[in-house]
């Protein structure tokens, strides 16, 4: 299983009564895949998975592989606290997910010896390869990275804080522990936006939200950062995703309901988000159908 090009985190559709659609993220997911992503994340922080009881996860996760017919990896997510994390871990295998991103243990935060047993935990309950996220309360030491490294079924870890310095000492520690097939992500909202400082240090993977509604620009963006053309990365930088940085930031929650939102303007009703998310004002909607059509004219589509 090799992760490449750009990861989808599909949005998690909820009915007009607020149930979970299976069609609409069956529809979501094929359109991802086809589009051309390089794996889907679901029920991760852009599906929702805070919001998921264990019933409907089960359905996001198997909804989405099948969807993907096996053309992609199908990464499940969970977190929470351990029991949680570890019933979750075991719907996941059951319902065919290739793999977990771990999310951080609930509210509250634990010495780095903690979260090495709580990872090691979770990914024993499901028996899947597991990425680690770091973000919120779970921060690692580079030690605890390193230690974690060295367990087969830890498979990769992705950074949510943007701490370079921390990072910069994970990565060195990891790669001078010996550990092989182990790999590092952007996990940073809106990720495009720090591409090139991530690439700085060695990491090239990352998260598109932007993908979920403009796989156009997130595409685009991510052939011309790995092809080197600098001309076409600063002014999508410029023209898409700065605007919608500034505008994700006006509100908390909007990293998860402006993508939301730009799904169901480009075609798809998803639905809203639940609580304690908000939808979009009508006034930040309007911005946001403005930025994603100055995306698309960027890259000619």
């Amino acid at each position: 299983m090799r992760l490449d090009g750009v990861l989808f985190f599909p949005v998690t559709p909820f009915t007009p009564d607020g149930g979970v659609s299976e069609e609409l993220l069956g529809r979501h997911v094929v359109q991802g895949v086809e589009a051309g992503a390089g794996g889907v994340f679901a029920a991760c922080g852009t599906g929702e998975f805070n919001a998921l009881d264990p019933d409907e996860y089960t359905r996001v996760v198997k909804t989405a592989v099948t969807a993907t017919a096996g053309r992609v990896p199908v990464f499940g997510g969970a977190g929470g606290a351990l029991p949680v994390a570890r019933s979750i871990a075991e719907a996941a295998a059951a319902a065919g997910a290739d793999g977990l991103l771990l999310m951080p243990p609930y509210l509250v935060s634990g010495p780095p010896t903690g979260l090495v047993r709580y990872v090691r935990e979770v990914a024993r309950a499901g028996g899947l390869p597991v990425i680690v996220y770091q973000r919120g309360t779970a921060r690692f030491t580079p030690e605890a990275v390193a230690e974690l490294a060295q367990e087969p079924s830890v498979v990769g870890f992705k950074d949510g804080l943007g701490d370079f310095d921390l990072l910069q000492r994970i990565i060195l520690r990891v790669r001078e522990s010996g550990a092989g097939d182990f790999t590092f992500f952007n996990g940073l909202p809106t990720a495009e936006f720090t591409v090139p400082a991530y690439r700085g240090l060695g990491v090239d993977l990352y998260s598109s939200a932007a993908f979920a509604f403009a796989p156009e620009v997130a595409l685009a963006f991510h052939r011309a950062v790995t092809s080197g053309d600098e001309a076409l990365v600063r002014r999508l930088l410029t023209g898409f995703y700065l605007p919608l940085v500034e505008l994700r930031d006006q509100v908390p929650g909007y990293a998860v309901s402006l993508v939301k939102a730009g799904v169901r303007l480009r075609g798809l009703a998803v639905g809203g988000v639940r609580a304690p998310l908000v939808d979009p004002a009508a006034e930040h909607v309007a911005e946001l159908e403005k930025i994603i059509a100055a995306g698309l004219e960027i890259v000619g589509s």
